[in-house]
């Protein structure tokens, strides 16, 4: 076995990250880190992540990449913590300027505070293949939830992201700015081109039922028991399913907050005058 796959999974936004790593080199790659954000005192923390930075340095790993699946709006990452721990490289998929230039706009973002593709180290064309050691990790497209979403392909392991959830809780939501539920669509068709016995790794897992906690299924599981899109669900069902579905869903309670932070890359707010920080929130403009 070339790589060894560890996840960790954060309570409060029910969110994995994981650590996969070359064991032969001992090169690593972190996707979708976590950082600790309270909302109401607005004070953001690194206990999760000094846990799993705890494991890097047990293990004595090299961080070579930290890798995000898209901008999410559901956690803060911690990109840039790990970033200045390891000096590690932050990548995305290059369509993230694409939800940079939205949010910019929302957030009415100008000048030295508007997020650029200079806020991430390196971003990655659609099939882009980098590696730890001589491990390859594919960069797939998977857009639909966002315009940014990507999957990685590290030997039969996909990291999905928000495009699919584990199978009783369906697939991502599509009513986000530059969402499309035909998109979403077309692009799980993608993942399910991968072979059968692929092992898909989720970004959430939400516990319908209160059943345990899961966080690893195959693309064969996904065909045949993903309540929205398995079962050969036709791409028009589909997309009436989802946009019905996205209609009667919450705006997540972090989305305004986490994405003036993820969409560059984790950096906070520049400073103002009095040296603090700030989150805008817009009135009435979601």
């Amino acid at each position: 076995m070339p790589t060894q796959i560890e996840s960790f999974f954060h309570q409060e936004t029910s969110s994995f990250t994981y650590l996969v790593y070359d064991i032969s080199s001992k090169e690593a790659v972190l996707i979708d880190p976590v950082a600790d954000f309270d909302l109401f005192s607005g004070k953001i923390s690194y206990q999760s992540a000094e846990m799993i930075f705890s494991q890097i340095e047990a293990q004595q790993l090299k961080l070579k990449w930290i890798l995000e699946t898209h901008a999410h709006a559901d956690h803060i990452t911690a990109s840039q913590w790990f970033k200045a721990k390891t000096n590690a490289l932050i990548l995305i998929g290059a369509r993230i300027t694409t939800v940079q230039q939205t949010f910019n706009q929302l957030f009415n973002l100008t000048s030295i505070h508007a997020a650029t593709a200079e806020d991430f180290d390196q971003l990655l064309a659609d099939k882009q293949v980098i590696t730890i050691g001589n491990t390859p990790i594919k960069c797939i497209y998977t857009p639909g939830h966002t315009p940014s979403c990507s999957t990685y392909l590290i030997d039969n392991h996909a990291f999905v992201g928000d495009t699919l959830f584990m199978p009783d809780y369906g697939t991502a939501r599509c009513d986000f700015p530059g969402g499309d539920a035909g998109t979403l669509y077309d692009s799980i068709k993608t993942i399910f081109a991968l072979p059968e016995e692929t092992h898909l790794y989720m970004c959430h897992d939400y516990q319908p039922g209160d059943r345990e906690l899961l966080w690893q299924t195959t693309v064969k599981e996904q065909k045949i028991h993903n309540i929205h899109i398995g079962n050969n669900r036709t791409r028009s069902d589909f997309i009436n399913l989802r946009q019905e579905r996205d209609k009667q869903l919450k705006v997540p309670k972090l989305l305004l907050s986490a994405l003036q932070i993820n969409i560059r890359a984790g950096k906070l707010p520049i400073a103002e005058n009095n040296n603090h920080q700030y989150l805008k929130i817009p009135i009435n403009q979601i």
